[in-house]
């Protein structure tokens, strides 16, 4: 099922959503959320500028989130439209493809929430991917070009994550949000995995966070991964649990949860990638 699917499907159970998104009703709090990244040295600054500019402030309501998710995905969807078209930059093959594959996901994404904000959808910004020189060969070096990916799409699922209490009223659009959130974990596995098969300072790259910091990328990104070591869930410490405890490591018992990332320290990461 794609995005517009969806679109279709919200209709149907809910006869109103077109109102609901109508820059005239009060109702756009009846919508979704999600969020999104930044650069390798860099990179923990790039959001906040972007969402600032964007719309000014942290979202605190639905039309707020929906407005921040799509900032994101503007980012995203033109990061990897210029990587795909950029010649000799991705080999061919597999990784082409796999490119490609996440750009047509990114374009759907932006495509169905300017569908469901309609004129109050914010207008794309203008990007600056190397931020200001910090990483002049971002579109000529495949090795930066994935290790700048990775950053945004693991600050992206974090962010996303963080803000789904804010949908929690909607449960056909949290539906839809979290449809949306799988794949960009998806995407966030696959881009560890393609730095993994490169080698050298990636090599001992997994699928999925371990501590606070597994990125290869150095302290500078550290803000995209704190908490991430997290030993409490639901005030439940999990390496004490039966068949964790003496048996995992710490690391091994963080890997099975996710933490979010709040709108607040999204913004605090970002700042660079944005003219």
């Amino acid at each position: 099922m794609n995005l517009f699917n969806i679109f279709d499907s919200i209709t149907q159970v809910d006869p109103e959503f077109n109102e609901r998104v109508s820059p005239r009703r009060d109702a756009i709090r009846n919508m979704m959320s999600f969020g999104k990244k930044v650069s390798l040295a860099a990179m923990p600054f790039v959001l906040s500028d972007l969402f600032k500019k964007a719309y000014g402030q942290t979202p605190t309501d639905v039309n707020g989130v929906l407005n921040y998710a799509l900032t994101l995905e503007y980012l995203e969807a033109e990061y990897y439209t210029i990587g795909a078209s950029t010649s000799g930059l991705v080999p061919s093959g597999p990784p082409a493809g796999a490119i490609a594959t996440i750009r047509d996901h990114e374009v759907a994404h932006v495509a169905f929430l300017k569908q469901v904000l309609g004129s109050n959808a914010v207008a794309k910004p203008t990007f600056d991917f190397t931020a200001g020189g910090a990483f002049s060969n971002v579109f000529s070096n495949y090795d930066t070009f994935l290790a700048l990916a990775q950053a945004f799409e693991d600050t992206g699922v974090r962010a996303y994550k963080g803000q789904a209490g804010i949908l929690k009223g909607n449960q056909v659009v949290l539906t839809a949000a979290l449809q949306i959130h799988s794949v960009e974990a998806r995407h966030a596995s696959h881009i560890r995995q393609m730095r993994r098969a490169r080698g050298g300072a990636a090599a001992n790259q997994k699928p999925w966070i371990t501590g606070a910091n597994d990125s290869g990328i150095g302290a500078a990104v550290d803000p995209i991964y704190a908490g991430e070591d997290n030993k409490v869930q639901a005030n439940v410490d999990i390496t004490t649990l039966n068949g964790v405890s003496g048996k995992l490591s710490v690391a091994a018992a963080t890997q099975s949860f996710d933490e979010p990332l709040t709108a607040t320290a999204v913004l605090d990461i970002a700042k660079l990638f944005i003219k």
